[in-house]
């Protein structure tokens, strides 16, 4: 091979191992970028990865608040519901009881006399225990004026006193709703002291030889009596309860709490105990007053106000 053709292919040789190396070169390039690329992607879907992952914790933490706020947002709810049903219920208790402020209490009245009256000469005990002999009943007074027996009068005015009372959410026990019957005065008195009641009024009307004698008064037991002196105190408040009330309503003179301890219905009685006489019959203003349907109310309402009086309401 002559020097010429000798050196054209070392040429061809030394241009085939540039181009061998040339690719090579090329290719571990090519190499190269391709681990960077794939490296690049895994950290970006590393990237991405721990992003959706904060993302999710973002989402869930945020759903747990809103759950949170939710459920105390309900709880606050339900307490302010609870707490304005209860006030509604005070409230409404509370109007009732304004309403009805009589309501569990139990209040014993006796319209004082009857037709049917017992036998005047037939007696009975004073006080418990005692050797005093009183009559066990009259009929009563009458009206000088109208004619009206003051036992009528009683039941009439105690009858209302019942239907006003029981309106108001009290329990009423009359000894008696009709005159068609004979009751003694301890027999009376029984009928209060075991009903329950809280307390005891008789209903009464006075009468008097002097025809100017006018107003209203209480008798209660005394401090000392023999027999319930214990009573005076509750008895006394209820008198000056129901007597104040009572004139203010009807304008009669107000003739006080009296203390009288001859009064056998009074002596025998266990519970607080009072006489109403709720004026005289045998005055001609008292009289026509006492006989008027329309002032009769007048009458009950000032008794009713002062038994809720008593009671405090």
């Amino acid at each position: 091979m002559n020097k010429k053709k000798k050196m054209i292919l070392a040429g061809c040789c030394v241009i085939a191992a540039l181009a061998l190396g040339g690719g090579y070169l090329v290719y571990q390039n090519q190499q190269v970028r391709a681990e960077a690329e794939k490296k690049s992607e895994e950290q970006a879907a590393v990237k991405k990865e721990a992003a959706a992952k904060v993302k999710a914790e973002k989402e869930e933490k945020a759903e747990k608040e809103a759950e949170a706020q939710k459920k105390a947002e309900e709880e606050a709810q339900k307490k302010a519901e609870e707490e304005a049903a209860r006030k509604k219920a005070e409230e409404e208790a509370a109007a009732q009881a304004a309403a009805k402020p009589g309501t569990g209490k139990i209040v014993a009245i006796d319209p004082g006399h009857m037709s049917q009256s017992v036998d005047p000469y037939d007696t009975e005990p004073n006080g418990p225990g005692s050797d005093e002999m009183k009559a066990k009943d009259t009929s009563g007074t009458s009206g000088s004026y109208t004619g009206l027996p003051e036992y009528q009068l009683n039941l009439d005015v105690s009858l209302k006193l019942r239907t006003a009372l029981e309106a108001l959410g009290y329990q009423v026990v009359l000894t008696r709703d009709t005159n068609d019957l004979k009751l003694s005065c301890i027999e009376r008195a029984a009928i209060a002291n075991d009903s329950g009641a809280d307390i005891y009024i008789r209903i009464h009307a006075n009468g008097s030889e002097n025809g100017d004698a006018s107003g209203a008064l209480a008798l209660i037991p005394s401090a000392e009596n023999a027999y319930n002196g214990n009573l005076y105190e509750p008895s006394n408040r209820l008198a000056q309860c129901v007597l104040d009330a009572y004139c203010g309503a009807t304008g009669f003179g107000n003739l006080g709490v009296q203390c009288n301890d001859t009064m056998t219905g009074n002596n025998w009685s266990s519970i607080p105990v009072m006489i109403l006489e709720m004026g005289f019959m045998t005055n001609e203003s008292d009289d026509m007053q006492m006989a008027d349907d329309a002032f009769q109310n007048a009458m009950v309402q000032g008794i009713v106000d002062g038994i809720n009086a008593y009671y405090g309401q």
